[in-house]
């Protein structure tokens, strides 16, 4: 049967958080501790034949050196738009001292080497300094839980400030005293007599110079530190410059492959229908009409969907709407979304009565605090599930032969795609080939393997190398959402307008946990969640559970402001006085959006700021309405993400999380009916078109603080900073969206 697969172990791969890395350690730990013989620097000899080619050396496993002279960063990321691969490049080439113009990257191969140790440790540690005695004890220990866990995920922002600050600036570090000791033996001279520069080894006292390269080959034979000396920042050289993205080349001439362009010799195309209701099953399937579809071949059922194989996509895609299936719902077909609001209505009121919510944050005493308060407010918001709509549809090619399976695909961790595609077919993993793409946009929905073990398993059904593509509508209605969320707020000030109670119940909780935290100088404050689980299947979606957060939190501050007779920025700001980074960076979108200037009837200004990701960005939304319909005119953005490695794609990465933020603001909803998604493709899940994009400045705050990332802080604040302009504008508070669902006639 096509739906032939043994029973096997359930699979490593899944939502990783900061309490789910500790207690794997934990439970790992004896055989974690034994297992941390080769540290992270001397693993080359492992991968040397699968990374470098002839004539290129390895000094480890992310920096081999060619003998043309040009240095290759492996890079175990997946590039996705957010530029990652030219930012790690810098950080790594910086501390080489190499030609910026002689730098290639390389994306790493699914592989347990390529495990991304250092993402729990910048998880968990963050930048906080390991004693360096214990540097490659702590980082086997890492490399031994991530490998156990099948992580080489692209995620959390953490690329940078995690991989980039204890991986590739190590490696650089590393390579460049192994090229300085090969040299040093070469000219029978002291290494501190060498200069390394621009991918070349000089000694001025002889006069002696040479490229990297010839020296590259016995300084392979050199076992790399865990602890190199690294450069003080004021000695770098790249990093801090805004140098061309490496990627942009071959997306301006179409030679950039992504995972869809897969072509195969004797290749088949499927596409498939998943059962509409979450949880559902194939019921009756009725082939009749489907076979006789031009180009179609096979039909195959799996548990949950049926896919429909042919010669090529349309093909594939005609089969399938004559395709009749009937669906086993399992009951949930009931379901809908104001059932779902209603069930967290009183799921929340429920934990009001008996105050049994999880509590996060309790600090002073609130009941007494609201008791006494010279003003109350209460309020409630509310976000809907979202879906990610990456613009390249989930595609995954497959072909299992001579006992192995090649993927072809695009996906955020190739080690779990790898991983998730064996357990599929029972196969071990050193048996499955991933060779992963540039994607076409992902968001967090390519952290999830579904795609890839669909892929699998129609090809081993077919017998044939097999590509699998999802439609729009597919995609859209089978989703890994960002969760439904309603929160409610009581707040208090005292006589002089202060706030003294923050008070939030919300549900439902995922993560990070310090989501729906706070920065501001409040002394009592009780901020808790419940679970209200329903079957609409979640996952991670650009910025997580702050997305949702920042837009409850930066609203009912302004709600407070309100309340006090203040303007919100100065409201926030004496907030903020423990808080100087934030401070910094709330007066320089301020400064910078001019704050105060008129802007006439009609128009209004708002501001929110959040930290997430270890990084403090606030933003300035300024909208005009005119009879009930919005523009928004500008968003101005501060971001202090510690140090910018690569400026403009800093910059570029604020203004791509605002228009994903706006988009998801403005239009973004999915809603249940009968126990699935309404929606269905663009013309009711609808982008940020053109004609609605705001101009967008952005101000870099380098405040020489601990790395952070860029791919998601962008996201947060967009909503409240909107939400506050549209009450500047016209008195209407937005308490839920999208806004399109408001009628902003007044």
């Amino acid at each position: 049967m096509a739906d032939d697969k043994p029973e096997r172990k359930a699979s490593r791969v899944g939502k990783w958080t900061r309490r789910g890395l500790i207690t794997a350690g934990v439970f790992a730990g004896g055989a974690l501790i034994v297992g941390v013989a080769i540290r992270p620097g001397h693993r080359a000899p492992r991968v040397r034949e699968l990374v470098a080619g002839d004539g290129e050396s390895l000094l480890n496993i992310w920096v081999k050196i060619a003998a043309d002279n040009r240095v290759v960063a492996i890079v175990p990321h997946a590039e996705m738009g957010q530029g990652v691969h030219t930012a790690l490049a810098q950080m790594l080439a910086d501390e080489l001292d190499a030609d910026w113009n002689l730098v290639d990257v390389m994306e790493a191969p699914a592989h347990d080497e390529y495990a991304n140790y250092a993402l729990p440790r910048g998880f968990l540690f963050g930048d906080a300094q390991i004693p360096r005695a214990l540097v490659g004890t702590v980082d086997g220990i890492f490399l031994k839980l991530t490998q156990a866990m099948d992580l080489q995920i692209t995620g959390g922002s953490l690329s940078v400030r995690a991989t980039g600050a204890h991986g590739m600036r190590v490696a650089g570090a590393a390579a460049r005293e192994m090229l300085a000791k090969a040299a040093s033996a070469a000219w029978d001279v002291p290494v501190r007599e060498l200069v390394l520069a621009e991918s070349r080894v000089s000694h001025p006292g002889s006069g002696r110079s040479d490229t990297y390269a010839a020296f590259a080959a016995p300084a392979a034979e050199f076992s790399p530190s865990s602890k190199p000396k690294l450069k003080d920042p004021e000695a770098f050289t790249l990093i801090g410059k805004s140098v061309p993205r490496t990627d942009i080349p071959a997306k301006v001439d179409g030679s950039a492959p992504f995972g869809i362009d897969a072509q195969l010799p004797g290749m088949k195309v499927a596409t498939v229908r998943s059962a509409p209701v979450f949880g559902g099953k194939v019921g009756m399937i009725d082939i009749t009409e489907t076979m006789r579809q031009p180009g179609v071949e096979q039909v195959v059922p799996l548990d949950d969907l049926v896919a429909v194989v042919a010669d090529g996509y349309w093909h594939a895609s005609r089969g399938l709407a004559a395709l009749q299936v009937e669906w086993d719902n399992g009951g949930r077909d009931e379901v809908n979304q104001a059932g779902i609001y209603a069930q967290f209505e009183r799921d929340l009121a429920q934990a009001e009565i008996e105050s049994n919510g999880d509590i996060e944050v309790d600090q002073g005493d609130v009941d007494d605090a609201l008791a006494t308060a010279a003003r109350r407010i209460e309020a409630e918001y509310r976000v809907p599930y979202l879906a990610h709509a990456p613009m390249e549809p989930l595609n995954c090619t497959a072909w299992l032969h001579d006992g192995i399976c090649e993927i072809w695909t695009g996906t955020q961790n190739p080690l779990g795609a790898r991983a998730a595609a064996a357990e599929a077919l029972g196969m071990e993993a050193d048996a499955v080939i991933v060779h992963n793409a540039y994607l076409g946009g992902a968001f967090g929905r390519r952290s999830v393997q579904d795609y890839v073990v669909q892929a699998a398993r129609i090809a081993k059904a077919v017998g044939a190398p097999t590509k699998l593509v999802w439609s729009r509508e597919e995609d859209i209605a089978q989703d890994r959402y960002r969760p439904a969320v309603t929160s409610r707020f009581r707040g208090a000030l005292d006589e002089g307008g202060h706030p003294t109670v923050w008070m939030n119940l919300y549900v439902d909780k995922h993560e990070p946990a310090e989501a729906p935290r706070i920065p501001y100088a409040i002394d009592n404050q009780r901020i808790a969640s419940v679970a209200s689980p329903t079957h609409v299947p979640f996952g991670v979606w650009r910025a997580v559970d702050h997305s949702q957060h920042a837009f409850f939190t930066e609203s009912f501050v302004d709600e407070l402001a309100t309340l006090a007779g203040e303007d919100p920025y100065p409201f926030r700001r004496r907030l903020l006085k423990d808080a100087p980074r934030h401070r910094k960076v709330l007066d320089a979108a301020a400064e910078k959006a001019d704050w105060g200037r008129s802007l006439g009837q009609g128009r209004g200004r708002g501001i929110a700021l959040h930290e997430s990701f270890g990084s403090i960005v606030a933003e300035v939304a300024e909208v005009s309405i005119d009879d009930g319909k919005l523009r928004v005119e500008r968003v101005v953005c501060a971001v202090d993400a510690g140090t910018a490695v690569n400026p403009d794609g800093l910059t570029a990465q604020m203004e791509s999380g605002i228009v994903y933020g706006l988009t998801a603001a403005l239009h973004g909803e999915i809603s249940i009916e009968r126990g699935r998604v309404k929606q269905s493709n663009f013309h009711d899940y609808p982008m940020l078109r053109m004609d609605e994009m705001p101009v967008v400045e952005t101000v870099i705050v380098n405040s020489g603080g601990p790395l952070g990332g860029a791919g998601e802080p962008g996201t947060p604040p967009l909503a409240p900073a909107l939400a506050n302009a549209i009450h500047d504008a016209i008195g209407v508070r937005v308490r839920e969206l999208p806004v399109a669902k408001h009628d902003l006639r007044v």
